[in-house]
């Protein structure tokens, strides 16, 4: 993915990216983590096309800058190669008696060892050359490379008074250095950012930034420096979506350019640990790891070493939690599924005793029907309340089957969400209380109906014992409303409010409330539940 110089820096000038935006450049970097492989494949190929064209040279200056093309492959890919490199330069300069080239490698060997954290080392090798055998083309090199192991010295030193004087001398290379400088050179830029950000000049600092990324493509090892160098602006503004955003982009970049010693998706992992995205900043710090391991980076050891604990033990924690809750899940679904295997076992045996009692009762009725036609007469009434009985056993076995297959669909989700470690999704879906609304309104239409079904002339007998003004009216014939309901369980003979209160999920005190306003409507208060009842 190749991202238009032109269209990031307008999206940068004109801070257009927002927090909901950022989930998409989250994901860009995530896509591009997935893909480290095919870059780093690709850095491979052209390291071995350089190596097999060094092999192939016996002439020592060809293989010199053969080796120093491969040196600067390898500087921000794997500290160990990018060395080797230069000591076969080094070795090379020795052979031919070539002090220039020979300046030239140790300086790089400095820089190299102080970008990867070993600033003493850094020292040792810039204070072999000799400052007046330093040819003019190599003096720009000579002072930046002090200047940048003096700073580091600064920032790591524990010791104040070597403080003091490394950074004396720090400024006195820097000082160096910016009189050489062209003005709009990268590293004159570069500088005048700096001096602009140490001096908390932070607009100054980020026109300076803006103008050198003006210059910078990304895929590069400069365009990931700069834009890291951006975010440190941004979050001494305390901008700290802005400071995200840059962020992304360096460490998009630094894969790209198959860059292992970065910065980026360090810090990032530690702003998403604060902010409580603990997946991310573990995947992030983990990613940050494997890199500073591949190059050898004592610098970013020592960061990671810091933050890598707190983030993983945090991330632990949380896997933890989730996987007790999803245990206790499993065990509530298994103990539902249990119930319900229980109940249809039940209501199988019951409608298999109702069928032989139907077959019993039709060949008794088709003796009697040839001698006596009230017992024909009879048997149709028995036929007609089996028909009723056949209905309302059928009408809750669907609803126990229908049960049934929900909980094997919910059963599914549930082993899907585990295996794709969809955890969070699988929570909010426990979480919520609509699948039980929506199933308890079934069981109450199921009811009302089948009910009715069986007692059509139910609330015309409730109301002739009410008082005229208290009578219940219907919304729809064929429902019931909540105090037809407690009296249609009644009139199914179940008669404590604690078990009333089960089936309708109300609290006691509710039904108890709803059975004395019942009552005192009634027209005979004391005889009203034993008359409904008895009917």
């Amino acid at each position: 993915m190749r991202i238009s110089l032109f269209i990031l820096s307008f999206i940068l000038l004109q801070g257009s990216l927002f927090a909901h935006n950022l989930d998409s450049l989250l994901k860009v970097l995530e896509s591009e983590m997935q893909n480290q492989e095919v870059y780093d494949l690709q850095k491979e190929k052209r390291l071995e096309e350089l190596r097999t064209k060094s092999y192939k040279t016996d002439d020592a200056i060809e293989r010199y800058q053969i080796n120093d093309t491969l040196y600067q492959e390898y500087a921000f890919y794997k500290f160990d190669k990018a060395l080797q490199y230069l000591e076969k330069n080094i070795q090379i300069a020795d052979s031919i008696n070539n002090p220039s080239m020979l300046n030239e490698a140790k300086l790089k060997m400095g820089l190299l060892l102080v970008n990867s954290g070993r600033f003493k080392e850094s020292i040792d090798i810039l204070n072999e050359i000799n400052r007046n055998s330093i040819p003019e083309s190599l003096l720009n090199s000579y002072f930046r490379t002090h200047q940048e192991a003096y700073s580091g010295l600064t920032y790591n030193t524990a010791v104040e008074r070597s403080r003091s004087n490394y950074a004396q001398l720090y400024e006195s290379y820097k000082d160096s250095l910016s009189t050489r400088l062209e003005p709009h050179s990268k590293e004159a830029l570069r500088l005048k950012e700096k001096q602009y950000r140490d001096r908390s000049q932070l607009d100054a600092a980020l026109k300076i930034n803006t103008q050198r990324l003006e210059n910078a493509e990304m895929g590069s090892r400069d365009f990931s420096l700069i834009m890291f160098e951006r975010s440190l602006l941004y979050e001494w503004r305390g901008e700290k979506e802005k400071q995200k955003e840059c962020l992304i982009f360096s460490a998009i970049s630094d894969i790209k350019a198959s860059v292992k010693d970065n910065a980026s998706i360090g810090i990032l992992a530690m702003i998403m640990f604060a902010e409580g995205d603990l997946n991310s900043a573990h995947e992030y710090i983990n990613f940050s790891y494997d890199d500073a391991k591949f190059y050898s980076s004592q610098l970013r050891f020592i960061y990671i070493a810091n933050s890598m604990p707190l983030i993983t033990e945090a991330y632990e924690q949380k896997n933890a939690k989730q996987k007790k809750r999803l245990q206790y899940s499993l065990i509530f679904i298994t103990v539902l599924a249990s119930f319900l295997l229980f109940a249809v076992y039940l209501i199988r045996m019951q409608i298999k005793r109702v069928s032989e009692a139907r077959n019993k009762l039709k060949l008794a009725n088709e003796k009697l029907n040839k001698s006596n036609v009230d017992l024909r007469k009879l048997y149709l009434e028995l036929s007609e309340v089996d028909k009723i009985k056949v209905h309302y056993i059928g009408t809750f076995l669907n609803l126990y089957s229908e049960y049934i297959d929900k909980l094997d669909v919910y059963r599914k989700l549930v082993r899907k969400h585990l295996s794709t470690n969809r955890v969070k999704t699988l929570l909010k879906l426990s979480e919520s209380k609509k699948i039980i609304d929506t199933e308890l309104d079934v069981f109450n239409k199921n009811f009302d109906r089948s009910f009715l079904h069986i007692y059509p002339n139910f609330v015309s007998d409730v109301n002739q014992r009410l008082k005229p003004e208290k009578q219940i009216e219907q919304t729809d014939k064929d429902t019931l409303n909540t105090e037809l309901r407690i009296l249609a369980l009644l009139k199914l003979g179940i008669t404590s409010s604690s078990r009333i209160a089960k089936i309708l999920r109300y609290s006691v005190n509710t039904i108890y409330n709803y059975r004395a306003a019942i009552k005192k409507a009634a027209l005979d208060k004391e005889n009203f539940e034993k008359e409904l009842i008895g009917d």
